[in-house]
């Protein structure tokens, strides 16, 4: 079939012709080699040709067929400007090991272009979409060409026998002969032309069977039961795959159906598939995953706020796990338990779904490998758009992604409000192509119509919280009290560390000694965005600006610079010479913060330099009548012990142009998270008209 392009192809239309410049057979015709120069109209511009002096592209193209072994190998390069572009291909078909009656067929290609008149980058890319297209077209061709034999009433040829002479040593057995291993024709075969018997002396090993052992070929019964339809190209990666597991994997090796999630994720590319899943296995052997479902318990929290839950299948047998995100409250899970905390449970989650999928394969007796993921986005505001939670989120997918593959066979999100798109513009990018493929999305009661819910989920299981009339004894969420809020150190102390960082850090505030942190802006118009919460007493937060850079930090002195206590950080930065206006200038009002408050804001700045975030012990002030404390003031500071405060904050930097198209740019209005207080304080003194809100 593949001879039958020669000496032109129709269905190759830059193939313009071909002629024979050097043929070999062997006495025996076991190998048969041929040379052809090929000549190509390479879809290039006019001027670019022109420049070149040529119409044509030539080149040489030599095909050895090896007959004994069963191979045949193709190389080519390029005749012309063979001084400024090499281009070499190489391609081969051969038997598969494990199973004689497949074929084999690999490609690869290197361009090197040393200099083209300038137009480097240009027969770059020409070459790359001319190859790019060929890899296309060459099964489409290779398809026709067979089916032009099948129409000629060719649809077998025989094997190679040696001649007669040889025959009756092998006449018994010929038929049965095991294969023996491809191996590739030395270079002097095809151009001194080695005798016979030379040729015979590279095989000279002993031949071994390939496919007789269960191992070696996946039982048919076996795949339908459990894996799912399999071309014979994918059956082979999974057994090349699981053979290489097995050989140099030291640990448990994980089941077929887990390799399969692996390569279908890198459409059964075995290279990229193989880095994978050895990252991924080496992860969850590092983090003792394997064991999460049978050695931690989700903390009581998780169990109470944590708005998500298995709910019986769907249609296809699928495991069903149900997200009540509206009614999630994001931050306080953080805030309460850490990122390291929430990433696990996730985990305990897929390590569920997959414990689920095995039994229903069982149930419903057939492959089921994935589950599918119903979200309902009632409730969902801007509170959810709150840039550390979105940021573990996002960590949180990227582990998923990468350990996880192919496990998401839905995701049906519902009563999606007019937020949803500013949530998806930063998740999306995160996400798998593939995975993407998978989601529907819903906007208010789109669902119950046709194509809504009814087509995936049998109606006596919707959730009663979506109209239906099944009991979802998913948790319904709610504010996380702050209570239960931990600060940066408390949850330091875990057992299994996910992340090596964390997004939250914590500081004490003294009386007389604030808590400083400097940012260094290089562009204007950068914006500098923070979030933080008073754990305790009530503090007054500032944002200076200096053109020079305050003194490292001393840590010698509790006057000087900096302290470090166990409750948390106190760095001091502004020296005690430096002169507001002078020094140093205020760039923010002041803002005075209470006890149990959160707070969040942003400032576009005007100018480079250094900027400090200062957050500073707030004094009582007396009433303005007398000199006597008012009441108010005399119970405030009873509940401020030992005058120490205490912050958990967050900051980052971002560009004036993704601010722009980021939730920062909400401005952070009204985060309602805490609901402890429903002020807004806007500061309009700065030109960025930034507003802090708690």
């Amino acid at each position: 079939a593949y001879e039958r392009r020669f000496p032109t192809c129709p269905l190759i239309p830059m193939f313009v012709a071909s002629d024979t410049v050097n043929e070999y057979k062997s006495e025996d015709e076991a190998i048969h080699v041929i040379e052809r120069r090929c000549k190509l109209d390479i879809d290039a511009p006019r001027l670019l040709k022109k420049i070149a002096g040529v119409d044509y592209v030539y080149f040489v193209q030599k095909n050895s067929l090896n007959r004994r072994e069963r191979t045949l190998h193709i190389e080519a390069y390029n005749e012309t400007f063979s001084n400024r572009v090499i281009i070499n291909e190489h391609c081969s078909y051969t038997v598969h090991p494990d199973n004689e009656d497949w074929t084999c067929f690999e490609q690869s290609a290197s361009l090197d272009i040393k200099s083209f008149f300038g137009f480097e980058s240009t027969v770059e890319k020409i070459a790359m979409k001319q190859y790019t297209s060929n890899i296309k077209k060459g099964k489409e061709i290779i398809e026709y060409y067979l089916k032009q034999l099948e129409e000629e009433g060719i649809t077998f040829v025989p094997r190679w026998t040696p001649p007669v002479a040889c025959k009756s040593e092998s006449s018994t057995s010929h038929t049965r002969r095991p294969v023996s291993p491809a191996i590739n024709i030395p270079e002097s075969a095809t151009k001194e032309g080695l005798n016979n018997k030379e040729i015979l002396n590279t095989s000279s090993s002993p031949s071994e069977p390939t496919a007789g052992t269960p191992d070696d070929k996946l039982d048919a019964d076996y795949i339908k039961r459990y894996l799912g339809d399999l071309t014979p190209m994918q059956e082979s990666c999974l057994i090349r795959l699981r053979q290489w597991l097995q050989e140099t994997h030291k640990g448990k090796i994980p089941k077929d159906e887990h390799i399969l999630r692996f390569l279908r994720a890198r459409d059964f590319n075995i290279d990229k598939a193989r880095e994978i899943l050895c990252q991924s296995l080496t992860w969850r052997k590092q983090h003792q995953v394997d064991y999460i479902l049978d050695t931690w318990n989700p903390p009581q929290v998780l169990q109470d706020y944590y708005a998500g839950g298995w709910h019986h299948h769907d249609k296809d047998g699928r495991p069903l796990y149900v997200l009540r995100l509206g009614q999630m409250d994001t931050k306080g899970l953080v805030r309460a338990l850490g990122e390291e905390a929430l990433l696990r449970y996730v985990l305990s989650i897929n390590e569920e779904g997959l414990r689920r999928c095995e039994e229903n394969t069982k149930v419903f007796g057939r492959p089921i490998s994935s589950w599918t993921c119903l979200v309902d986005l009632e409730g969902l505001n801007m509170r959810h758009l709150w840039r550390p939670g979105v940021k573990a989120l996002l960590r949180i997918i990227e582990v998923v992604e990468a350990n996880y593959p192919e496990t998401l066979g839905r995701l049906l999100i519902l009563r999606a409000p007019r937020v949803f798109p500013v949530l998806w513009t930063l998740v999306s990018p995160f996400i798998d192509d593939n995975t993407r493929k998978k989601f529907l999305i819903y906007a208010g009661n789109d669902y119950q119509g046709p194509g809504g819910l009814l087509d995936y989920i049998d109606k006596e299981i919707i959730p009663d919280f979506l109209g239906g009339e099944c009991m979802c004894e998913v948790p319904e969420g709610g504010l996380v009290p702050k209570s239960l809020y931990r600060t940066a150190e408390e949850l330091e102390n875990e057992d299994i560390k996910l992340w090596t960082e964390t997004i939250y850090q914590s500081a004490s505030v003294f009386k007389g000694a604030p808590h400083e942190v400097l940012i260094q802006i290089v562009d204007a118009s950068s914006v500098i965005t923070w979030d933080f919460d008073v754990c305790k007493g009530d503090i007054v937060f500032n944002i200076f600006h200096s053109k020079r850079a305050p003194q490292p930090p001393k840590k010698d002195s509790l006057g000087a610079h900096s302290i470090t206590s166990p409750g948390g950080n106190n760095v001091q930065l502004i020296d005690k010479v430096w002169q507001l206006g002078r020094d140093y200038s205020m760039v923010e009002s002041p803002l005075i913060c209470k006890e149990g408050e959160s707070v969040q804001g942003s400032h576009v700045t005007r100018w480079p330099g250094f900027y400090i975030l200062q957050w500073k012990f707030h004094n009582m002030p007396a009433c303005a009548t007398t000199n006597l404390p008012r009441v108010d003031d005399v119970l405030a500071s009873l509940q401020v012990s030992s005058h120490k405060c205490k912050v958990m904050y967050y900051t980052e930097v971002i560009g004036s142009e993704d601010f722009r198209g980021s939730m920062t740019s909400l401005e952070s209005s009204h985060s309602g998270f805490s609901q402890l207080s429903a002020a807004t304080t806007s500061s309009s003194q700065s030109h960025s008209s930034s507003m802090i809100s708690r």
